[in-house]
């Protein structure tokens, strides 16, 4: 498979109701909130995760996934180690000597990364860092993801339930339990294609990308995060490497409307603030201005 020689940028609409889309551990798992505008958060590492555990579960070759819960990383480079016949500096008590791995030249992390590349999906979307144990360098993948925000401030609900946490008591415990009635996120998401032709990620490779977008929240349902979906997507396509236009040019001409019966306004209009709040992904609609779009960039909207 050739490498990606089109340049993307992408913005990804999804909404959660009566559900926790990504809670901060240090904040007792209250959804993600900016606290200056309260426009709610969602973390580009957990939307990845979302992408890895899709794609993982196709359980094809070279689409395995590098980073998973409770799989250590070291002995995944270590087995490109032994492929490649190069030293994974492991002592007889089973410990890296990290500071002979630093030694590793150029040459053989390039090949460490090459096989790696090759065997993991997520390393050729995304990146690893490898230079622990073993040592297989840094790679820097050809997608980047920001955070997810809400397109309007969300007002988080901290529900009581009753929960049973020791088998010897009869009764229930209280507890607590973090909701958003309804949000409509928005992630803008970059693909370079000069990156992918250092990784090897493909046409093939994107394909599956969008699907994986189109589809990970149907295959990432949990009570914690009620009910998650993804609702439009907008790509711009550019026609070469390098780009034909500045992303946040192209983002500027998205625009997202708050309907009532048969008002429609843009978002944060002041006209709105008497509606009722939204509660369906059918209280927005998105448009895309593609009039003189910029020569050489086309507009996608694949659902």
């Amino acid at each position: 498979m050739t490498a990606l020689t089109n340049r993307y940028d992408f913005a990804l609409f999804f909404t959660v109701k009566d559900g926790n889309p990504n809670g901060d551990p240090d904040a007792g798992n209250l959804p993600r909130m900016d606290p200056e505008t309260n426009n709610g958060l969602v973390t580009d590492v957990a939307l990845k995760r979302k992408v890895r555990n899709y794609v993982n579960m196709l359980e094809r070759p070279g689409y395995a996934i590098f980073i998973k819960e409770k799989e250590p990383l070291n002995k995944k480079i270590a087995e490109a180690c032994e492929v490649k016949e190069l030293p994974t500096f492991q002592n007889t008590s089973g410990k890296w000597e990290t500071k002979l791995a630093k030694t590793r030249s150029q040459e053989d992390i390039r090949l460490l990364q090459e096989w790696l590349c090759a065997q993991y999906y997520d390393i050729r979307a995304f990146g690893a860092v490898m230079s622990t144990g073993p040592n297989a360098g840094q790679v820097r993948g050809p997608i980047q993801l920001g955070f997810a925000r809400s397109v309007e401030p969300i007002m988080p609900l901290e529900l009581t339930i009753t929960r049973v946490t020791d088998v010897d008591k009869e009764e229930g415990e209280m507890g607590r339990k973090h909701i958003v009635p309804f949000g409509l996120y928005v992630v803008h998401g970059f693909i370079n294609a000069k990156l992918a032709e250092k990784t090897g990620f493909s046409d093939e490779d994107l394909d599956l990308f969008w699907t994986a977008l189109r589809d990970m929240f149907d295959f990432d349902r949990s009570a914690a995060r009620g009910e998650m979906a993804a609702q439009d997507l907008v790509i711009f396509k550019h026609d070469s490497a390098l780009g034909n236009a500045q992303a946040h040019r192209l983002f500027e001409r998205i625009e997202v409307f708050r309907k009532s019966g048969e008002d429609t306004v843009p978002v944060g209009d002041p006209r709105s603030h008497n509606w009722p709040p939204a509660r369906a992904f059918s209280d927005y609609e998105i448009r895309v201005n593609d009039t003189d779009l910029p020569s050489g960039v086309t507009l996608l909207r694949p659902w």
